[in-house]
């Protein structure tokens, strides 16, 4: 909480909103979550073998349409769908933090609570009815002497 808080020269509070924090417009993946995943290059989807080559004009050309119709085409989607899709996972995420919050961790910790009383009661009956059966059975057959002997 203080960390949200910063003071000027005139020691007036000035709060920072993490909603309207600064954005990097270079690095938009600074995590790298999709770095395997969507990065695909005209190589990577069409390749002609030795021997089945194509025009080279085709070539280039068909280079050319694959780079630029999918730089359009995902430009063109996330601009209609972005937006729509974005309050949707804003949507989602909220709902499952709330759920986490609300719903989850207090009844994680109802059952731990419960679970230490029956802890308790499952311990006490070990030490009372256990406990002396197997102490009388470590009585019982610590006389016990093995002896091990190699015969040849």
């Amino acid at each position: 909480m203080a960390d949200q808080y910063q003071y000027n020269t005139n020691e007036e509070k000035i709060v920072k909103d993490s909603h309207t924090k600064e954005i990097d417009l270079i690095n938009r993946d600074p995590k790298q979550i999709n770095e395997d995943v969507v990065k695909v290059e005209f190589e990577d989807v069409i390749a002609e073998p030795d021997g089945t080559h194509s025009l080279d004009g085709v070539w280039r050309l068909s280079y050319t349409t694959f780079t630029v119709s999918k730089y359009w085409c995902y430009r063109v989607l996330s601009a209609v769908f972005g937006i729509p899709v974005a309050l949707l996972w804003g949507f989602l995420f909220a709902c499952i933090s709330f759920c986490h919050i609300w719903a989850v961790v207090p009844c994680i910790k109802s059952c731990l609570i419960e679970s230490q009383c029956v802890s308790r009661i499952y311990s006490l009956c070990i030490q009372t009815f256990c406990d002396p059966f197997f102490e009388a059975l470590g009585k019982i057959f610590s006389s016990v002497r093995v002896a091990l002997r190699k015969e040849v």
